[in-house]
């Protein structure tokens, strides 16, 4: 991707398994950076990447990023009998309370897994780990999605998941940034409001997302933090973005919105795109599929910035980087050596 690439800093889903003409004459006029797939994309692997194939060819460019939520256990849009069903990142947590270094390696193994799956598929970018630190009477949008509530431990176990993508040749984005654990609320739905101070966020909530500052991805929470804007979601705060995900975190890559289509987020969709790349998002993510919604999404966005596109190269070259990538994963053994930490600790 140069400079002189034309592509909106947006990145859309489609409706089923298969592009409608209307889909492809959109994408190949709006011209998306990317696209993401959701269980109503993926019905068998064949499938599957005949439309990964397909969405690259409207905007003809075979390396188009391609998106997926599989996290383990709750959310995981491929499922039993093609693909595997991952444990939730809960259990990892449950684990790390008996051996950290157990659960480190059993985290990695789980990624190296998911990551052969996506990429076998031409999935480029995985939606995980979530490094967000539910609080006690947190909203149960996260629970079990998340590593746990001790935040050194939620580092540890994030960076070994984001070091298993790696290795399997799929990019991590950490989410959602500064961090949606404290919510109340199901973003989904409403705009959650979250109202502790900002030595407290700091030392917890953000901290996660600190320790893992340098990798290539992440997406935003769509939750308001008093301390911080009163007004204005993480997503679409220039404030936010500036003095908190840029500065005190200090990440330093593509920065990704979470769905626009969210019941937290109001107003036309032109409006939501334009402001959240105006606030310093890199990219709008809008994934209902819903063509009028997409159209209106276009219409607010504008091209990647130079700055993104050097994040996005960023990004790339860290997959590229010497040691990290393990060549193929050898899957049966890798699932053996899993499933060996997982029982040895199910048993007395």
């Amino acid at each position: 991707m140069g400079n002189g690439d034309p592509s909106k800093a947006v990145i859309f889903g489609c409706s089923g398994p298969a592009l409608t003409d209307g889909e492809r004459r959109f994408f190949e006029q709006a011209k998306p950076l990317g696209f993401i797939l959701f269980e109503r994309n993926c019905q068998d692997p064949d499938q599957v990447r005949g439309l990964v194939g397909e969405l690259r060819e409207t905007v003809n460019r075979p390396d188009a990023p391609v998106l997926i939520d599989q996290e383990g256990g709750r959310v995981q849009r491929l499922k039993p009998p093609h693909w595997r069903d991952a444990p939730p990142p809960g259990a990892f947590a449950a684990l790390a309370g008996r051996s950290l270094s157990r659960a480190e390696e059993a985290v990695r193994l789980n990624g190296q897994l998911i990551a052969a799956e996506l990429s076998g598929l031409g999935i480029t970018v995985n939606c995980a780990p979530v490094l967000d630190i539910p609080g006690p009477d947190s909203h149960a949008i996260i629970g079990d999605r998340a590593f746990g509530n001790d935040p050194e431990i939620v580092a540890a176990l994030g960076m070994a998941a984001a070091a298993g993508l790696f290795q399997g040749g799929v990019i991590p984005v950490i989410k959602h940034i500064p961090g949606h654990g404290r919510a109340k609320a199901d973003s989904h739905e409403e705009l959650p409001v979250v109202d502790a101070g900002a030595e407290e966020l700091t030392e917890t909530d953000f901290s996660p997302f600190r320790a893992l500052n340098r990798l290539p991805w992440a997406m935003t929470a769509h939750v308001v933090y008093t301390a911080l804007d009163g007004e204005n979601p993480a997503t679409t705060s220039a404030e936010v973005i500036s003095r908190t995900i840029r500065g005190d975190i200090g990440f330093k890559g593509v920065l990704v919105s979470d769905d626009i289509g969210m019941k937290a987020l109001g107003g036309p969709f032109e409006e939501r795109a334009a402001a959240v790349l105006a606030a310093g998002c890199d990219l709008v993510l809008h994934c209902s599929g819903d063509t009028a919604e997409m159209e209106a999404a276009a219409a607010g966005a504008g091209p990647v910035t130079d700055e993104g596109l050097a994040r996005l190269q960023s990004g790339e070259s860290m997959l590229k980087a010497p040691g990290d990538m393990g060549g193929d994963i050898d899957t049966p053994r890798v699932q053996a050596r899993l499933d060996e930490i997982m029982n040895a600790e199910d048993g007395p």
